[in-house]
């Protein structure tokens, strides 16, 4: 091993043994040694151990894990703590501005055992609950987080669509009528985004890749020539697959006024930019038979939000009049339950507080309502944390899993179809409790998860915060066969969190959804009815 190498080992089992509240004084002892070798460029694979010991502030005992760690690349002592430590971990201890005690109140205190649940924490203001940590250090978290996981070249769909859409705006400022578009994956919509394709007319080519050189983003431009802009857009934005079925090579460069255009020339009904993934779109195409996709504009209303009652970050009223303010019908109250401890979830008796508040603001509210829910925890043996005569008082329920996802696919499904079973139970959330990035989400059998739904008359939750966007799109088609509801939830905590929306429209697309399949785009008078039918 090199000296830096073994001075990051040390260091790494400082921070663990510190994790894990070991004898202070060792671990500042470890800390100091690693923070001496890493500054010297000795070679240390020739020194006995008499020589090491005599290095200043190494001594007998670190001497003795260096030889250790020379012959074997490890010490017992560090694989002892790496067994007991969760994986992810050693990520978070990287983030800057973190050291091992914060990283330990974060573990045992929320849970937190990878860098995206991390991010995800701060998203829902989380980290302010804890001692030692405030807003200024909640952001700084974050942005850390975000820097990490940046460099690793993989991105949310959210935070793709935001840099490449600055980088189409300086473009634009300076050639307003420039043919320039996303095109590849961006285009599509798809939820994790490895590169942002940009077309751009060819005579901007060479501009547009000295300016993208500036920034730490793996921007791929491609160029075309003008008349065959939308032809090259189309090529570019699908997947092999779309262009193999669809014949586009077949057709070859022609001259088009619009994507719309390009299928025309096909034969095709017209495949929108979020289709073009190869599955059954094409088919679909040939026979005219895609239905009217879904619009954001169609929504109506947004279910499934957080306020400060629980772990939110604006009070009931101001998420309520910012709700009304952007032109929907309802606002659905959905604060954590009480078995969600880190996150606030309310007593009995807040909850009959929160409801007096509901009614007070819906007097003075006019034809806006606030609607009475909750996101009650699914326990382990799929029951919901309240007793009936709380459940009832709610207008809905939706039901979801926080903890003990490490559960096989049929406990998980044994579970997930228990709460859908519960005749409280209006919608089931984010299905499989997925964070894109971070952690994939217990496995469930998704057909037969949506058969109960369908049985139960209880709909499924897209979960819009593009770090979720869980029921995943590939099974909105069967949703719609077996006449489930998809909810489009934005699972707001914070005011701006309405606007997620946006990204759980965009993969309800790629799945097909009609607005017909759409639970929050019924009217607030459809809704009530609709929640009273179960």
């Amino acid at each position: 091993m090199t000296t830096e190498e073994i001075a990051d080992a040390i260091e790494f089992t400082a921070k663990l043994m510190e994790l894990h509240g070991e004898n202070p004084f060792k671990v500042k002892a470890l800390a100091s040694a690693s923070y001496r070798l890493s500054k010297i460029h000795a070679d240390l694979s020739n020194k006995s151990l008499e020589e090491l010991e005599a290095m200043e502030g190494v001594g007998k005992s670190i001497a003795a894990k260096i030889i250790e760690l020379q012959q074997t690349g490890t010490t017992k002592e560090l694989e002892t703590l790496k067994a007991k430590t969760p994986v992810g971990l050693k990520e978070v201890l990287e983030v800057k501005g973190l050291g091992p005690k914060k990283v330990s109140l974060l573990w045992k205190e929320l849970s937190i055992e990878s860098i995206g649940e991390l991010l995800y924490a701060c998203n829902e203001n989380r980290l302010i609950t804890l001692k030692g940590f405030g807003s200024k250090t909640q952001d700084e978290v974050k942005k850390s987080v975000e820097f990490k996981l940046s460099n690793q070249h993989k991105y949310h769909y959210a935070y793709a669509e935001l840099i490449g859409n600055e980088l189409l705006k300086k473009v634009k400022a300076t050639h307003p009528d420039a043919l320039i578009s996303f095109t590849g994956a961006l285009h599509r919509k798809s939820e994790i985004i490895d590169t942002i394709d940009i077309l751009v007319e060819e005579d901007l080519a060479d501009e547009l890749n000295k300016l993208v050189k500036t920034v730490p983003y793996p921007f791929v431009i491609h160029s075309s020539p003008p008349e065959n802009f939308y032809y090259n857009l189309v090529l570019t934005s699908s997947t092999q697959e779309h262009i193999e079925k669809a014949g586009l090579l077949d057709l070859g460069e022609q001259e088009q006024s619009s994507e719309e255009e390009v299928y025309d020339d096909l034969q095709l009904q017209y495949i929108v930019p979020e289709l073009r993934e190869g599955l059954n779109e094409v088919e679909l195409a040939e026979q005219q038979e895609i239905g009217k996709l879904i619009e954001f504009t169609d929504l109506r209303g947004s279910l499934h939000n957080h306020s400060t009652y629980s772990d939110g970050v604006h009070t009931l009223r101001e998420m309520a009049e910012e709700c009304k303010a952007l032109g929907y019908e309802y606002f659905g109250i959905c604060d954590h339950s009480q078995t969600a401890v880190y996150a606030g979830g309310l007593k009995p008796d807040r909850i009959f507080e929160q409801q007096k508040e509901i009614d007070l603001l819906n007097a003075q509210s006019g034809p806006f309502k606030i609607l009475k829910g909750i996101e009650s925890d699914i326990l382990s043996d799929g029951s919901l944390d309240y007793t009936e005569d709380v459940l009832k008082t709610f207008d809905f329920v939706v039901a979801s899993i926080h903890q003990g996802f490490k559960m096989d696919e049929e406990r998980a499904t044994t579970r997930v179809i228990k709460a859908i079973e519960n005749p409280y139970t209006k919608i089931l959330g984010h299905p499989t409790g997925r964070l894109l990035l971070a952690r994939p989400g217990y496995p469930i059998d998704h057909k037969k998860v949506i058969d109960a739904c369908a049985a139960n008359g209880v709909a499924i939750e897209l979960n819009a915060h593009p770090y979720r966007l869980d029921i995943d799109w590939r099974w909105i088609p069967y949703c719609m066969e077996k006449k489930v509801m998809v909810s489009i939830n934005p699972d707001a905590h914070a005011k701006s969190g309405f606007y997620d929306m946006y990204y759980g429209t965009c993969v309800a697309r790629k799945g097909m959804l009609t607005k017909e399949y759409c639970l929050n785009v019924l009217s607030l008078k459809d809704i009530e009815e609709w929640f009273k039918k179960k």
